[in-house]
Order: structure tokens, then sequence, then C-alpha cells
């Protein structure tokens, strides 16, 4: 699994961003998703391992969050 840390996340509105240790660019990442893995609330520095999915738009989104 890819790992990388929490750029940000607002739980106001609902989503943050991952910077992928890889140095690829920024994936989304949506509130439903923190909740599904229980990670409520994701803290800016914090370390993940994620699986990333393609969206529609073309966009990149970050899923199956685990803490490391």
């Amino acid at each position: 699994m890819p790992t990388g840390t929490v750029r940000s996340f607002n739980p106001k509105y609902g989503y943050g961003f991952i910077r992928p240790d890889d140095g690829s660019k920024d994936l989304f990442v949506h509130s439903g998703t923190v909740k599904r893995a229980g990670l409520e609330p994701l803290r800016e520095n914090q370390k993940i391992s994620y699986d990333v999915r393609s969206e529609l738009d073309g966009r990149r989104s970050a899923v199956a969050l685990k803490a490391l």
C-alpha cells in the first residue's frame, strides 16, 4: 500500500488532502472515507497508508485508509 502524510483536513467541509511519500500529486480524501476507516479526525502531518481510486472526473482519491 502506498503511504503519505495528511497535508490538510477540514472536518467542517468534510474533505482534505494527502501528500504521497512518492512525490506524486496530492490525493483528495473525503470525510466518509475517514469515518469508515475509524480515523476521525485526520490530523495534519499524520502518517497513513491508503489505496488510490480514480474518480470519474479524473481526480485521484485516497481510500481504505490505515494509520501508521
